[in-house]
């Protein structure tokens, strides 16, 4: 915060990860850079995952360093004894999106016009839907890197080549051509095992794909990669966003406690 800025003038951000560990995992620390630089934060959780924290970490006391931070949370809209992962994990998605969507939009409509930008996941179409009918920016965010986030929004292209289906173990070692900047390296063996689907109308297989795409047409994007490492592959990704924001690797940034300054945060959600 700059001095003499007062803390109602803080930007107040939303965070909202895909509520499984490694995107709540991810997203919380992007939300902790957020509050370390004075912003408000609320970050989003599924009750679920929430109860869970509350009862196996200490993460209340974590945070309450923080004056503008708050933990809030929606129901992901699952019974209590559902696993939430393994080959039902795609279950989620499907009740996400007829259940909890209606109440992201309640949830918002009454923050309005407190709250500043939405943070959200990037696989989590819906959100982007809510965000867009209210008004509210948003910036996706793609826990996954570069190269894995490319070869899902090329996943269409690959279909259309022919590229996919995969033909069997003997077909690993077939080169993929129709990812642009990855031609040189990337084999059958490389993409999602979501890839290896025999039907091309596999609803996994095109949900990725599609949100995937969807995702790339929000205010802008955050990855957790740094330009170094996939800086080609980043510039692929530039001509669909433009604002690609990379803040990899997060466990470096609390080595020095780097946070994102105040005008460079009001900046990406165009105040």
């Amino acid at each position: 915060m700059e001095p003499g800025e007062s803390k109602a003038s803080a930007p107040h951000i939303l965070v909202f990860p895909l509520p499984i560990q490694g995107p709540v995992n991810a997203m919380l620390k992007i939300a902790e850079l957020f509050a370390s630089s004075g912003l408000k934060v609320s970050f989003l959780n599924s009750e679920y995952n929430h109860n869970r924290l509350v009862r196996y970490a200490n993460i209340h006391s974590r945070f309450e360093k923080y004056p503008g931070f708050e933990f809030r949370t929606i129901s992901d809209s699952l019974p209590e004894d559902h696993p939430r992962s393994g080959n039902r994990f795609m279950e989620m998605f499907e009740a996400m999106n007829l259940r909890t969507k209606p109440l992201l939009k309640n949830m918002l409509v009454e923050m309005i016009p407190d709250l500043d930008c939405i943070i959200g996941d990037g696989i989590l179409g819906f959100v982007l839907d809510v965000a867009n009918e209210l008004g509210i920016p948003i910036i996706n965010c793609c826990t996954i890197g570069a190269c894995y986030l490319w070869s899902n929004y090329s996943i269409p292209d690959m279909i259309e080549a022919g590229e996919l289906p995969i033909k069997g173990s003997e077909d690993m070692d077939r080169p993929i051509k129709k990812v642009p900047e990855m031609e040189k390296f990337l084999r059958c063996r490389d993409l999602p095992s979501f890839c290896r689907a025999n039907n091309m109308s596999d609803s996994t297989l095109l949900r990725y794909g599609n949100v995937t795409r969807k995702s790339l047409t929000a205010r802008g994007v955050i990855l957790n990669t740094f330009e170094e490492l996939e800086g080609p592959i980043l510039s692929q990704i530039r001509s669909k966003c433009p604002n690609v924001y990379t803040i990899g690797p997060l466990n470096e940034h609390f080595k020095i406690r780097l946070g994102l300054e105040n005008e460079e945060v009001k900046t990406w959600i165009g105040l």
